[in-house]
């Protein structure tokens, strides 16, 4: 499965922009349907025009953002929404890796309170 940026069909206009690229989210498509589903995405990652290692420049469209929903389909596949280049900006540099190790953290922290309190 692949991850893949998805909005629902109310976030999408007649033209098929995205109209709030932040309501986006990642979700993996299993049978037609949205399988699994993570919040929405990071900005800082997903429309900076200084880090275009991750940009969100198309999103599948869903008919609703949520698990089991049905994912939309044309004659060629996904139907694709677009992000209007307005969306991007120049938001600064982005150290990856030390986001990275920030959330490792964040998660080991929690790990030992649910330890702590059985």
């Amino acid at each position: 499965m692949i991850i893949r940026h998805v909005t629902d069909l109310r976030n999408v206009d007649e033209e098929l922009w995205v109209i709030d690229p932040i309501r986006a989210r990642h979700c993996l498509v299993k049978d037609r349907r949205i399988h699994s589903l993570s919040g929405n995405i990071d900005p800082l990652t997903h429309l900076n025009l200084d880090y275009p290692y991750h940009r969100m420049t198309t999103c599948i469209i869903a008919e609703d953002c949520r698990c089991g929903s049905k994912i939309l389909f044309d004659e060629a596949g996904f139907l694709i929404a677009r992000v209007k280049p307005e969306a991007y900006r120049h938001l600064g540099t982005v150290d990856l890796t030390r986001r990275i190790l920030d959330m490792r953290e964040a998660f080991h922290r929690l790990r030992r309170e649910r330890e702590r309190r059985r």
